[in-house]
């Protein structure tokens, strides 16, 4: 049985409202998205549209990456966390914010509930920069470590951005225009925050669960400084200078960074001793698949003119990227932290379940072949523009998000037996 730190795991506070929360949030965006099943032909600056990926983003895909995180950093840091009161509170911030934020663009009501929600983000998130700059001090850097700080920033970044934004949609004074400034917090969000996080977590949890080990850190060391060269140069080049094709250079530098980790996860996959692979590492396969198929994307979004390439592009992101990894990593952990909750005491005195017998992996099952068909599917009726098919996608992704909650529920309400 893989272990995640058990002496040094954060209260439960910490943790486990994230991982609820973020569950309810993914429901609620099945719903929404078969609600606003016409975003997915439309231009994305849209107040559906925004609605629905800021519910992907931070209600779905930053809500449970909190989580997972305040659980993780004792693992990746080697230390305690710093303060389950500070994640506690930065749950409740970044619940309140979310809910009013996205409900602002779903109704459109720039002004006062917009930059209110993007300012109770901003204080989840300078909280959760907290948590990690004051856990990651009291141990030596490793490149894991630096993934994870580095990330945190980019986060950072990005909300600042965004609240810029919301203020702007109200009192304009931005001189640059308001969809260029747009696509930069966009790009800070998947290739700052989201990329380097997952890529940090990734690489010491994937040995972990397969039972592998690659020597090759250099390949994490490579893969961190052309992600970050490829992001800063963008940004500095766009913001300063404008749009243009040095895009590309950015791009394909970025594209190495991700291509340097992928290759560091090969070896291990090469290398495990676990070789029978798990539904919930069929997840992660599937989820690093939807990322290439994103990057491919990217020159088409860039050169080809028509709404579903850039709507296909952050399908591939949210429901196929950030989605799959986190269904996988969902029952890697969470029944781990439940079991640890009621039988880290009698661990090896008594007969007890293990934390694979806290869910339905049957259920698991199910959920897996659902989410293909309804990926599939959703992307065909993208490509086609046909709102029929988009409809079924959507409502095969319903029976997705019921499957998950109540896999999830399952772990949540399992009772000590003994």
């Amino acid at each position: 049985m893989v272990t995640l730190g058990i002496g040094k795991s954060p209260r439960n506070s910490a943790v486990l409202p994230f991982y609820g929360a973020g569950t309810i949030f993914f429901l609620g965006l099945t719903i929404l998205m078969f609600i606003a099943a016409d975003s997915f032909k439309e231009h994305f600056f849209q107040p559906h549209t925004l609605a629905l990926v800021h519910t992907a983003a931070l209600g779905w895909g930053t809500m449970i990456i909190f989580g997972a995180a305040y659980q993780l950093m004792p693992v990746i840091f080697e230390e305690e966390l710093y303060s389950s009161r500070l994640a506690f509170l930065s749950f409740w911030f970044l619940l309140i914010g979310a809910i009013t934020l996205i409900a602002s663009f779903w109704f459109f009501q720039v002004g006062f509930f917009m930059i209110t929600g993007g300012c109770l983000i901003l204080i989840a998130v300078i909280l959760y920069n907290l948590n990690v700059f004051k856990t990651a001090v009291k141990s030596a850097l490793n490149i894991q470590k630096i993934f994870l700080i580095v990330s945190a920033f980019w986060l950072f970044i990005t909300v600042i951005i965004g609240v810029l934004l919301a203020i702007n949609l109200y009192y304009p004074y931005i001189p640059s225009n308001h969809l260029e400034i747009l696509k930069l917090h966009a790009h800070i969000g998947f290739a700052g925050w989201f990329l380097q996080l997952i890529t940090g977590v990734s690489s010491k949890l994937v040995p972990m669960f397969l039972f592998g080990k690659s020597n090759n850190v250099k390949l994490l060391k490579v893969a961190f400084v052309f992600q970050n060269i490829g992001l800063l140069g963008f940004l500095i080049d766009d913001f300063f200078i404008g749009a243009s094709d040095r895009v590309y250079i950015y791009y394909i530098l970025v594209l190495m960074g991700i291509l340097f980790w992928m290759a560091f996860l090969v070896d291990v996959y090469k290398k495990r001793l676990k070789k029978k692979v798990d539904i919930q590492m069929r997840h992660t396969f599937i989820s690093m698949v939807s990322l290439l198929i994103a990057l491919i994307l990217i020159p088409v979004v860039l050169m080809v003119s028509g709404n579903q390439w850039s709507v296909l592009y952050g399908t591939f992101i949210f429901l196929g990227w950030i989605s799959a990894i986190i269904f996988g990593k969902t029952f890697k952990t969470l029944p781990f932290i439940i079991w640890n909750m009621h039988y880290k005491d009698v661990h090896g005195r008594k007969n007890i379940p293990l934390p694979k017998d806290l869910y339905f992996e049957k259920l698991l099952f199910y959920q897996f072949w659902s989410f293909l068909a309804a990926f599939i599917i959703l992307i065909l009726g993208i490509l086609l523009q046909q709102i029929i098919i988009i409809k079924f996608g959507l409502l095969i992704w319903i029976v997705v998000a019921l499957l998950y909650v109540f896999n999830v529920a399952k772990v949540f309400f399992h009772k000590k037996t003994i």
